[in-house]
């Protein structure tokens, strides 16, 4: 019995060896852009978000889940981690968009449903108002779509109450771009050793989280460093939602406050599953079983 068991498990993980597959796709601009490819029913592909944070930690801590119920493309984005990119390449919205195109395509996908997360969330936006075509649904989860509206609403409000500032004049300013402002947040809380508390339940899932960056050598950090300062990302999305008719899942989180637990407000997808969840910025760390129960209940629905 015991060999027969060892037998049935090693035929396992050969076939699952099988099913998973590395590309490295030439795009037209001449970048070359890493993609995994693993797991079985409707393709989805994952848009990133960080800016810079890349496919690698989702596929190491929930990818086994997720594989479960979709194909997986596991997108590294020009400029990141295993992907090709510098300080120059052009991270337009519709440059970024012509890159998903041209993966969807080298793959032989008709149509597939993305899968974006915080920052990523922009990304869906930008692709689905181009593509709707090739897009059967979108699961956003803790998803951004009006970044001016995460940071002034709250991520600054908040990081100045964890850091015990009772001025929020940076919050607000309009004598400054919201991005200079928040690059200054980011300092203070970071300087406080604060940042844990904007997204995560426990400061060990954090370091746990940024260890994962270590697991590939010589990660490729230019997109991070430059896309925030594209003016196609500070755009306010949400009035472009009504006009989207694929499914949708908008999953977000009730102490996320990198987004804001009320986000999402304003969004009016017309076929959308609304899901609240106990949790901050990172579910498929801290909440992977609501996470699923709220995929499983977007493919029931939507009959994925």
């Amino acid at each position: 019995m015991k060999t027969a068991m060892t037998l049935i498990l090693a035929l396992t993980l050969f076939a699952s060896h099988l099913t998973a597959q590395t590309h490295r796709i030439p795009t037209s601009d001449g970048e070359v852009l890493h993609v995994t490819v693993k797991g079985e029913g409707i393709p989805c592909l994952y848009l990133h978000g960080g800016p810079g944070s890349g496919s690698w930690w989702l596929e190491k801590f929930m990818g086994e889940q997720l594989e479960e119920h979709f194909q997986m493309i596991y997108l590294d984005q020009r400029g990141v981690a295993r992907s090709t990119g510098t300080e120059n390449s052009d991270y337009s919205m519709k440059r970024m968009v012509k890159d998903f195109e041209e993966v969807r395509a080298y793959l032989g996908i008709e149509k597939w449903l993305t899968m974006g997360h915080s920052f990523g969330g922009l990304f869906q936006m930008g692709y689905a108002m181009r593509h709707p075509e090739a897009i059967k649904g979108m699961l956003m989860i803790n998803a951004a779509l009006d970044m001016q509206d995460c940071f002034e609403k709250s991520w600054c409000p908040k990081a100045m109450e964890f850091a015990g500032i009772e001025d929020h004049k940076l919050c607000s300013d309009s004598e400054s771009h919201f991005v200079d402002r928040w690059n200054e947040a980011v300092q203070l809380v970071q300087q406080e050793n604060i940042f844990w508390m904007m997204g995560y339940a426990k400061e060990e899932n954090m370091h746990i989280m940024n260890a994962s960056f270590g697991d590939i050598p010589d990660w490729n950090w230019r997109q991070g460093s430059q896309i925030m300062e594209v003016e196609d990302y500070h755009v306010n999305f949400k009035p472009y939602t009504s006009a989207l008719k694929m499914p949708v899942l908008f999953f977000y989180g009730k102490t996320d406050w990198m987004i804001g637990p009320d986000h999402y407000q304003g969004i009016s997808f017309p076929n959308m599953l609304l899901w609240g969840s106990d949790v901050g910025h990172m579910p498929f760390m801290e909440n992977q079983e609501d996470l699923l129960k709220a995929i499983i209940a977007f493919k029931q629905k939507f009959n994925f």
